[in-house]
């Protein structure tokens, strides 16, 4: 009898144990992902606070975008060329695969193939409300292909004959593009060395302004922009903006 007693309260003192280490673990588990979502929230809250400072969109929008960035990239910090080229395409009707590229490139100042938080909202911030002189330097820097400071001859060609709409003529296409790039030229070429440079593009676009997409569409249509700035301002933007559209 002595025996089963004593065995009975060393197994209750064991179940015990198991149970107190269980609801501790389970316990301190739940209290450091607390404590994480906390901290990442102020984080986030402190870096929405300075790019709103260095962009031309509320402390509350940037918070948006940088929340739209995490469900892109499932909580990381590198948005890719391919999930950005949907974002375009989905969110923004750009089709043409050259520029969309280029775009990319033109977000990614550290040229690393990738997207920072940082570099998202700012290319936004362009893209979407710039001024027309932010304006001016994105478009020649999506044209400049080659990024050496002029867009050449041969760069106005591959970008024109790229968005051009394909027809089927008897008269070599190749040809009326070429005639095209002489004419932009003549019109562009403030200094007359033969290719555009900022200043160039930017005297150009003042005088006429229909020339700041001269070579391609690499800035979103008025319709897409104000519908995606509409629901940005009012909250109602979808997380998954590759949806967005749709």
């Amino acid at each position: 009898w002595y025996q089963r007693r004593v065995r009975k309260q060393w197994y209750q003192r064991r179940v015990r144990g198991v149970l107190n280490y269980y609801t501790n673990y389970y316990y301190k588990s739940n209290l450091s992902d607390n404590m994480a979502g906390i901290l990442g929230r102020k984080v986030q809250a402190k870096l929405a606070e300075a790019l709103s400072k260095r962009s031309h969109f509320s402390k509350e929008e940037v918070e948006r975008l940088l929340t739209m960035y995490n469900a892109l990239t499932a909580g990381g910090n590198r948005l890719d060329r391919n999930k950005f080229r949907d974002v375009l395409h989905n969110t923004f009707d750009m089709t043409d695969d050259i520029l969309m590229d280029r775009v990319f490139r033109a977000f990614d100042k550290d040229m690393d193939s990738f997207l920072s938080q940082d570099e998202w909202v700012l290319g936004l911030s362009v893209f979407l409300r710039g001024t027309l002189e932010e304006r001016v330097a994105y478009c020649f820097d999506v044209y400049d292909m080659n990024s050496d400071g002029y867009i050449s001859r041969e760069e106005m060609f591959q970008m024109l004959k790229n968005s051009m709409v394909k027809q089927t003529t008897e008269e070599d296409p190749d040809e009326g593009i070429k005639d095209i790039v002489e004419l932009v030229l003549k019109k562009m070429d403030h200094d007359h060395d033969n290719r555009l440079s900022m200043d160039d593009f930017m005297k150009s676009v003042k005088e006429e302004d229909l020339l700041l997409e001269a070579f391609g569409p690499c800035l979103p249509d008025t319709k897409f922009r104000e519908k995606f700035l509409a629901d940005l301002e009012s909250g109602n933007v979808d997380i998954d903006i590759s949806q967005a559209k749709s």
